[in-house]
């Protein structure tokens, strides 16, 4: 049963850099065409689950690793997976959350797109 709170706690802290990368990965995008694909993929994805109000898959994985090891899945035995989880999982209202959610993903394409308007403007500078 360890095995499982040993995945459980992995799939928390995945998730934990998941979010970090949705907020912060415009700053790899930029750079690298891959990346900006994979960050781009996760905004439009983080915008469709709050739309149809889904739970995240990592969510999911998350509650089922735990049930695998205990009855009570929100026992949490870990102090950083504690805390983790207390900033993954904000008490906040969806109402809220979906705004900022738009908000994060406006910014990121319009960093990207200004990105695409200097290229653009160099090439017929020409």
């Amino acid at each position: 049963m360890t095995f499982y709170r040993l995945l459980a706690d992995i799939a928390v802290i995945i998730h934990f850099l998941w979010i970090l990368f949705l907020i912060f990965g415009v700053i790899w995008g930029r750079k690298n065409k891959k990346i900006r694909i994979v960050h781009i993929s996760g905004l439009i994805f983080a915008i469709i689950i709050q739309i149809f109000e889904w739970y995240c898959p990592l969510t999911h994985l998350e509650v089922w690793l735990r049930s695998k090891y205990s009855q009570d899945s929100t026992i949490i035995d870990s102090f950083i997976i504690y805390y983790l989880e207390k900033i993954i999982y904000l008490n906040i209202s969806p109402k809220i959350i979906f705004p900022i959610t738009l908000l994060l993903s406006f910014f990121n394409f319009y960093i990207y797109f200004k990105q695409y308007i200097r290229k653009f403007r160099n090439l017929f500078k020409l």
